[in-house]
């Protein structure tokens, strides 16, 4: 067996690598949500900032090739992100195969006790976020080109707003415990900086929510219209 192999079959390895593909989302993640705010600079710019994403690397990469790069590789995070939870939840199952009669929730927090149900909701969103906003099969107005027009035309549907907004909130619950569980898997684990190691995640899941909730509200509010 290689040390890859071996790797992926321990236990020690699926964090490993749940924790690395997690911080490869959240770099997307502070990337999506820098470009996302520029639709409060108007359409011109925004619809400029996506224009951009699809002629990224041009002349030397076609139009949208190095966007389905980025893609690609998000995907496939995601997809080992999800494998290597599943993974880790089976070992966790089969090592207390007898329900605990009576669970004490002693160092623990929410945002730990709902990490598994928030990541099925957070996978079920990127797939109705992609086909909104990229493939436009949901969205009640898309015009292709025109993402301005596809975001205000999705958000203004207050079902879509509000159902968003709960995913942000699930979002924000997984992202806190993980940022923290990463840096433990990791080895950044230090009773001395453990506090500020909780207030830095702290501070990255508000930041990150809080820029992605700011355009639902926004354009329910009509001040993106």
């Amino acid at each position: 067996m290689s040390r890859v192999d071996a790797l992926t079959h321990s236990l020690v390895g699926k964090k490993i690598l749940m924790a690395v593909t997690g911080a490869i989302i959240v770099g997307f993640l502070v990337g999506h949500v820098y470009g996302n705010l520029k639709i409060f600079q108007g359409p011109d710019h925004f619809n400029a900032y996506a224009e951009g994403l699809r002629t990224l690397g041009a002349p030397l990469f076609g139009r949208s090739h190095l966007l389905w790069i980025a893609r690609a590789v998000l995907l496939a995070s995601i997809a080992g992100h999800v494998w290597a939870a599943y993974a880790v939840t089976r070992a966790s199952w089969h090592g207390r195969p007898v329900p605990y009669k009576a669970l004490h929730q002693v160092e623990t927090t929410y945002a730990a006790r709902t990490m598994r149900w928030g990541g099925v909701l957070i996978l079920a969103f990127v797939i109705y976020h992609l086909l909104d906003f990229t493939f436009g099969r949901v969205n009640p107005g898309f015009v292709p080109g025109d993402a301005y027009r596809n975001v205000v035309a999705s958000f203004s549907v207050p079902a879509v707003a509000i159902s968003y907004l709960i995913a942000m909130l699930a979002l924000g619950l997984h992202l806190y415990h993980g940022l923290w569980s990463a840096c433990q898997t990791l080895g950044l684990n230090h009773p001395r900086y453990n506090q500020l190691r909780r207030g830095a995640a702290g501070a990255l899941t508000l930041l990150i929510v809080a820029g992605f909730i700011a355009i639902p509200l926004a354009v329910l509010a009509g001040v993106v219209r």
